[in-house]
């Protein structure tokens, strides 16, 4: 089956039809869990969905906390009311903010399109002409722009305005090398450096709801914890050493797991289109077992309702991603053939158009 004519068009063509298709019921929370060992942080939902307010638990009215580095200064952490500096504002960075403000701390905002930003006015952000102008003042910076290097140009820009103890809280999936030579930059400048990527996409950034990687020195967690708090519903702590990166590699793994299912729901679409399968009779048929699964009904509908824009996490970033993955695998003497064939996949989307929308938009790979 091939595709022609316009976008629409390719669409209506290629996409198999889906009668009484199941939509997602919305997302899961993440339970409270996890290994021994691992710090962990809960928000309460209410019955009626809400977010409530979390009740924070007491903490001493005056905390100190020292950067690992020769220039610290000493910060008294008075309130957790905090000027939060927020750069890169798409996705997931526009919600985080969002989230920020509506928690009643101050937020800075800066993006590299200034359109993306501006909405964030309209939330009682104060929306920054340059990275420098938007750190200044700011008790924690939290970057969640599209790679490593992105994210080291952008902090070389906001140097000038940056105070040694300041906390950095990093949110890019940066890759394994990437995080080190963050952290590396972080050290020459005496920021307080927490690797802290985000599971989950654009509805529970939404809605607060993300899970939280982190790593970093336990001294200066209360300085992010009210952050992580108000984007998050849990946080899970991997390490004490932000440079060794064990946020982000856990990250890493995560990815490979989500790519893997987006790209094996647009093939078994663009297969059952192609065999003549309605694509209900594959749902009912592992209806209620264990290949069944929420992630799949919610990608699937997005591709058969045609609900790709505005993407949840766009194909050029999954594209990114997935060679972030395989070059992780490369370092440690690994092949890892799934990942490498999803970047493939989000790569060839990207180039027939479909660049920012829902990395679901993968799918159309499968046609010429």
């Amino acid at each position: 089956m091939l595709p022609a004519g316009s976008k629409r068009q390719r669409r209506a063509c290629s996409r198999p039809t889906a009668r009484g298709t199941r939509r997602p019921a919305g997302s899961t929370r993440h339970r409270a869990g996890g290994r021994r060992g691992y710090a962990r942080t809960r928000r309460a939902t209410p019955r009626d969905g809400t977010l409530a307010t979390r009740t924070a638990v007491a903490q001493p009215r005056t905390a100190q906390w020292y950067p690992p580095h020769p220039m610290h200064r000493k910060v008294d952490v008075m309130t957790d009311k905090l000027t939060v500096s927020v750069l890169g504002t798409g996705i997931m960075g526009a919600a985080m903010a969002r989230n920020l403000a509506r928690a009643g701390h101050s937020v800075r905002a800066w993006n590299r399109s200034r359109d993306k930003a501006e909405p964030l006015a309209a939330d009682g952000a104060h929306v920054a002409g340059t990275p420098a102008e938007a750190v200044e003042g700011a008790d924690v910076v939290l970057t969640m722009l599209y790679d490593g290097p992105a994210t080291l140009d952008v902090m070389r820009q906001a140097a000038p305005a940056l105070r040694a103890g300041t906390a950095w809280v990093q949110s890019t999936t940066a890759g394994i090398e990437g995080v080190g030579e963050l952290a590396a930059f972080a050290h020459e400048k005496g920021l307080v450096f927490y690797d802290a990527p985000m599971l989950g996409t654009r509805q529970p950034a939404e809605a607060g709801q993300l899970l939280v990687l982190a790593a970093g020195p336990s001294d200066g967690r209360q300085a992010v914890t009210p952050v992580f708090d108000a984007v998050g519903a849990r946080t899970v702590w991997t390490g004490e050493d932000s440079a060794a990166g064990t946020a982000t590699r856990l990250k890493l793994v995560a990815n490979s797991w989500v790519l893997a299912a987006t790209s094996a729901t647009g093939e078994v679409l663009a297969l059952a289109g192609a065999l003549g399968v309605d694509p209900q009779s594959f749902f009912d048929a592992i209806a209620g077992g264990p290949l069944d699964m929420g992630y799949l009904h919610a990608k699937s509908a997005l591709i058969l309702e045609d609900r790709l824009s505005p993407a949840a996490f766009a194909v050029s970033t999954a594209a990114k991603d997935a060679r972030l993955i395989v070059e992780a695998g490369e370092q440690h003497g690994l092949r890892l053939d799934v990942a490498a064939a999803s970047a493939e996949r989000f790569e060839r989307a990207a180039a027939q158009g479909h660049a920012d929308e829902d990395m679901a938009a993968a799918y159309f790979a499968s046609f010429d």
